[in-house]
C-alpha cells in the first residue's frame, strides 16, 4: 500500500478543494474471529490528536463501536470544532 507523496498533496491543494481541517485515519484487522479497527483524528489547524480503538466479532458490532469511538473523539473539542467550523458559511 502506498500513501500520497508530497507531490500529489501539492496537487490537491492546487486544484478547487477547500482546505483540510480534519484527518482520519483507520487500520482494520482480522483474524477470522475477530476484528480490531484502530487509527486516529487529527484538527489539522490546531493538530489535536485523538486516537481511536474499536472491536467486534461481527461488522456490524465492529461499525458500532467504531461509531461510538469516532463521537468520543468528537466530543474531545479542538476536532468537532474545526468540523462544524468548516460547515459555517463564510
Amino acid at each position: 500500500m502506498s500513501y500520497p507523496s508530497s507531490m500529489a498533496d501539492e496537487e490537491l491543494e492546487k486544484s478547487e478543494q477547500p482546505p483540510v481541517v480534519a484527518r482520519l485515519v483507520i487500520e482494520i484487522r482480522s483474524d477470522g474471529s475477530r476484528t480490531i479497527a484502530r487509527g486516529a483524528m487529527e484538527d489539522a489547524s490546531a493538530g489535536a490528536r485523538v486516537a481511536i480503538q474499536a472491536e467486534g466479532t461481527t461488522p456490524m458490532q465492529l461499525v458500532g463501536a467504531l461509531a461510538r469511538e469516532l463521537l468520543k473523539g468528537l466530543g474531545t473539542g479542538a476536532i468537532a470544532r474545526a468540523l462544524l467550523w468548516s460547515r459555517r458559511p463564510r
